[in-house]
């Protein structure tokens, strides 16, 4: 007895005592200069023009000497937002920022973040005439090494930034084959990862272009009454969601009950697949969706909405390729028992023979087995192609990207994939 209420007395003590993290984005909102009403959105010719690698001089100290930087979008609301993505080397920093035009100069105003840490503040960057904005809002901007100089100033958490920074254009970014894969893990990244965004969530599927995602892996399960929904463990626990009453399986409830009772940890409900897959096809730029299937049971409601969103994406004149992920053998055999298995679309995380008898279009081992270009180059020769899984570590990242002959990688860090892809020469 004496045992029991000296450890109760320790774990209080541990658990007390246990540090949250937290990361606090800055209010991008109190740049005077950025907010005047006489502001206006940049051409879409400028955000073209402008992407491609930068060399950073002032703040290399902090962020690295290369910056990739890349425009995205989101539209919700039926409002479309165009952000700038600058993606770094050290420490899988990046910023966000929207753009704007004022009297012949361009603004770019949001936050920076390193996701080693909790590191974040403002940044104010600017591109003055003589520095490159009177190429970029020509009508046919055509930009080359040293012709565009963005300055400015970052800060530390709220503080008003001071800190200089300084990054000179110097080539295009890389443009490799246009079927690689940037895809982000959980549609964006995860819970520890101190987002604002919950996991698996639509917000995050809007969110992540911004990241430089390309595509999305996403977690599918069903609810009691047969929804297919997105969620990743197997149980309603507060690691993904806020404390609600409702406990154990997620697969217990109804879809009515999560969607009333249940909020991710940042409020939002639990999507259903259908309002996923309306969000990438008609809500962002995003071109790739691997549906990790949780569950062990039929395939044909999943199967339904994936041919139905590719058909969608078909007529509104995108290209989304939509797969059905096989993470297990027991998803290989229920997929291998279902009607038409061959012409529907999937991954395959096994073996090269199980590819080839589930007729897979994408191989995807586990990072850990190395990069395999044989067996890589073995699937390419099939028509096929391969994905490496989940690849987190910025110098396996570069590795697996300089050396390795894969078609995508799915990473909680896409911002980092997308630095050390775009980059290369």
């Amino acid at each position: 007895m004496k045992k029991i209420i000296y450890l109760f007395f320790i774990s209080c003590i541990f658990f007390s005592c246990k540090k949250e993290y937290k990361v606090v984005l800055p209010d991008t909102g109190r740049w005077d200069l950025f907010n005047t009403p006489a502001a206006q959105a940049l051409p879409a010719a400028a955000k073209t023009a402008m992407e491609g690698v930068y060399i950073v001089t002032n703040g290399s100290d902090v962020f690295g000497a290369l910056a990739a930087i890349k425009w995205s979008y989101a539209i919700n609301g039926g409002d479309t937002t165009f952000h700038v993505s600058g993606f770094f080397g050290k420490d899988i920093a990046y910023f966000i920022c929207e753009g704007k035009q004022l009297n012949g100069t361009i603004l770019l105003n949001g936050y920076w973040r390193k996701m080693v840490s909790t590191e974040t503040g403002l940044v104010h960057l600017t591109i003055n005439a003589t520095a490159g904005a009177d190429i970029l809002l020509g009508s046919a901007p055509v930009v080359s090494q040293g012709s565009v100089i963005i300055t400015g100033v970052f800060g530390n958490g709220p503080e008003e930034p001071t800190l200089p920074v300084l990054l000179t254009y110097n080539r295009k970014l890389y443009k490799g084959p246009a079927s690689f894969q940037i895809a982000a893990h959980r549609s964006g990244g995860r819970t520890s990862d101190l987002l604002q965004v919950s996991e698996n969530s639509v917000a995050m599927i809007l969110k992540t272009p911004e990241f430089g995602s390309t595509g999305i892996e996403v977690d599918v399960r069903y609810t009691k009454d047969g929804i297919p929904i997105l969620y990743h463990d197997n149980n309603l626990n507060l690691r993904e969601i806020q404390k609600c009453g409702l406990l154990g399986p997620i697969e217990n409830y109804t879809y009515e009950q999560l969607s009333f009772f249940v909020r991710l940890i940042h409020g939002e409900k639990i999507p259903t697949l259908r309002e996923a897959l309306t969000a990438v096809v008609y809500q962002t730029p995003l071109t790739f969706v691997w549906l990790d299937t949780k569950y062990v049971g039929s395939i044909k409601p999943v199967q339904a909405l994936q041919k139905e969103f590719i058909q969608k994406a078909q007529a509104a004149g995108r290209k989304v390729d939509i797969v059905i992920g096989l993470p297990g053998q027991d998803q290989f055999n229920q997929f291998l028992s279902s009607p038409g298995f061959a012409s529907t679309p999937s991954l395959c995380e096994l073996s090269i023979d199980d590819v080839t008898k589930s007729n897979a279009l994408i191989w995807a081992p586990r990072f850990t087995e190395g990069t395999q270009n044989n067996l890589v180059d073995l699937i390419h020769t099939q028509g096929r192609r391969a994905f490496v899984w989940t690849l987190d570590v910025p110098e396996f990242i570069n590795s697996f990207i300089k050396d390795g002959h894969f078609d995508g990688i799915l990473s909680n860090f896409p911002s980092c994939v997308a630095y050390n892809y775009y980059v290369q020469q």
